[in-house]
């Protein structure tokens, strides 16, 4: 049997029922993951993506086949940590090359980091995550659980990348090649940033948020049938529009909303080349 039809067999079983037989196979599964061997979502020949549910099964028959156990460094000198053992530290060596610097990053078991990525302290990247190379997570950064990072991609500090774990057909959070992600974004709910975009720092990206293009005169937003997407090379900022209401427009309100104001250009790509030298 394939690895697919072992763990497809395996997600069907309720806590408790799981062998040690089980164990070996969801190690296989996790190693495959740290690897990138296997995805939570991929894209096809098209430019669509589309989860893998059998891995995000996969996922959580990991966290039903685990048990909470000590998890605390050797030292335990006020630093404890309880989790379930099936999804420890990832074990990370020098010759996968990627940097770490030290200060408190916790990367857990069953996510792939490819060569050249940078993550400075502290950070946090989940279960499932995918983080192609050459990729900077930046301080407080998190990258969710599924979520799948491009390469080249800049996380800028305190930046959130949502995950998506369930439901297990959604799309995971998607950010692609060369995407600059500003200070303090957030990015949720399957939202697909599309390559060389640049989201400017505080910008929020829901399901729900319209996101409203000024230089092609568009408005985006999520579908029933798919996720909201940001088209490449656009650059969002902050924004907002005003209350309708006539008692909104007594108090001057006005609603959060994301807007397009450009897409990049050769000045636009310069300044986000700056970055480079910090790798």
């Amino acid at each position: 049997m394939s690895l697919r039809e072992r763990m497809e067999a395996l997600s069907e079983r309720g806590a408790g029922e799981f062998t040690a037989a089980d164990r070996e196979v969801f190690d296989e599964f996790k190693t495959k993951l740290n690897r990138g061997e296997v995805r939570a979502a991929e894209r096809d020949g098209n430019g669509t993506w589309r989860a893998n549910q059998w891995v995000k099964r996969g996922i959580l028959a990991g966290f039903r086949m685990g048990a909470i156990v000590d998890l605390s460094p050797d030292d335990k000198a006020g630093f404890r940590f309880f989790d379930k053992d099936t999804y420890p530290l990832r074990a990370t060596g020098h010759d996968e090359r990627i940097r770490i610097v030290p200060g408190g990053t916790s990367i857990r078991d069953g996510a792939h980091l490819a060569s050249g990525v940078v993550v400075m302290p502290p950070a946090y990247v989940n279960v499932g995550a995918f983080v192609d190379e050459g990729t900077m997570i930046d301080s407080h950064a998190l990258v969710g659980s599924c979520a799948q990072v491009g390469k080249r991609v800049h996380l800028s500090a305190a930046a959130q990348i949502g995950g998506v774990l369930e439901p297990v057909g959604a799309v995971p959070v998607i950010v692609e090649d060369d995407c600059l992600i500003g200070g303090g974004c957030g990015v949720y709910e399957g939202t697909i940033v599309r390559q060389k975009a640049i989201l400017a720092a505080g910008t929020i990206l829901t399901g729900s948020t319209p996101v409203y293009d000024l230089v092609r005169e568009k408005v985006y937003r999520r579908e029933a049938d798919k996720p909201l997407e940001i088209p490449s090379g656009a650059v969002v900022v902050p924004g907002a529009r005003a209350v309708k209401s006539a008692w909104g427009r007594e108090h001057n309100l006005s609603l959060y909303a994301p807007v397009i104001v450009k897409y990049r250009d050769a000045r636009t790509d310069a300044a986000a080349q700056l970055e480079d030298y910090l790798r």
